[in-house]
């Protein structure tokens, strides 16, 4: 189905007939009057102009979590930024009993504040939805106390400290959430070393191809495509992992065949930087001795 394109917190509740918003900036909804209104009237996939962070329970169903699969028993909980597309999830059935809340936050709330900057630098807005956060029950009780502050707050009287304190709690909020997902990036240590593994043997095929040398290094993006994983993901992942990000673990390998050449073979420099990819052997050079502190010749002949 084509994606149905929201601009305001508004058409989202009259699209799933809840009663108005009390600001039209920013909302929390209750999860299971929005199930009930997909179980009455299926949604086609959404595009949305605000924030959408929420938790839900009791979806009697399985997601995929890296390659394995985890019942929705617990708390789940997802990020979606303005213009991403949100797939309509399968209806909840007649023994479910779906329970959560959705936190809506129109940019224009953050305008003039930190916030509307700092949000950006929370990468859990662009994973995925197979890669939502598992949350604890104490995770979540956290977090349903900072909603419960949210909520006291805009159905109080509005005053010029409200969108400060609002502010002030959705920030702890988002902390909170990329602190779990940290916790959660360790515990699930074998999915996510799963992960590694199979970065280590796409890049190790990539690096031994002809690949190399017609295209180039792999990008970010290509390598997340190929384990099926969003880019941001990935890179978080392996920063926990292995304190690297994706695109470090990449120039890592780079440099590791570089060395190869350089030292087993008689290749000049500008050849080598044509096998591993480059266009120029002076971005090669320029590479090389970032991460190495030697220029190819003087690592050539130190090892010699």
């Amino acid at each position: 189905m084509k994606p149905l394109a929201i601009k305001t917190i508004s058409e989202f509740h009259q699209l799933h007939r809840l009663a108005p918003p009390e600001h039209p900036l920013i909302s929390i909804v209750d999860y299971a009057q929005v199930a009930e209104a997909k179980r009455n009237n299926p949604m086609p996939p959404l595009v949305a102009e605000y924030y959408s962070i929420s938790v839900k329970r009791g979806l009697n169903g399985k997601m995929r979590y890296g390659q394995q699969e985890y019942d929705f028993d617990e708390g789940v909980m997802y990020f979606l930024a303005p213009k991403q597309v949100l797939h309509a999830s399968p209806a909840p059935d007649e023994n479910s009993h779906p329970s959560g809340w959705i936190l809506l936050i129109h940019p224009d709330f953050l305008w003039g504040t930190s916030l509307a900057k700092a949000i950006k630098q929370y990468e859990f807005f662009d994973y995925s939805v197979s890669e939502a956060l598992f949350l604890s029950e104490k995770e979540e009780a956290t977090l349903n106390g900072i909603i419960a502050n949210i909520k006291q707050e805009y159905h109080a009287n509005i005053d010029k400290f409200s969108q400060r304190i609002i502010i002030s709690q959705i920030e702890t909020l988002l902390n909170y959430s990329e602190r779990f997902y940290e916790r959660q990036f360790i515990t699930r240590k074998i999915t996510n070393h799963q992960v590694l593994n199979r970065l280590e043997d796409l890049l190790d095929d990539y690096f031994n191809s002809n690949d190399l040398m017609l295209k180039g290094a792999p990008t970010v993006h290509f390598v997340a495509d190929e384990l099926n994983v969003s880019p941001n993901y990935l890179s978080g992942l392996l920063k926990v992992l292995t304190g690297q990000s994706t695109q470090q673990h990449i120039h890592e390998k780079l440099i590791e065949k570089a060395k190869e050449k350089l030292s087993t073979t008689n290749l000049s420099v500008s050849e080598i930087a044509y096998e591993l990819g480059f266009e120029h052997s002076q971005s090669f050079s320029k590479l090389f001795k970032a991460k190495t502190n030697q220029s190819p010749l003087e690592f050539r002949q130190a090892f010699n």
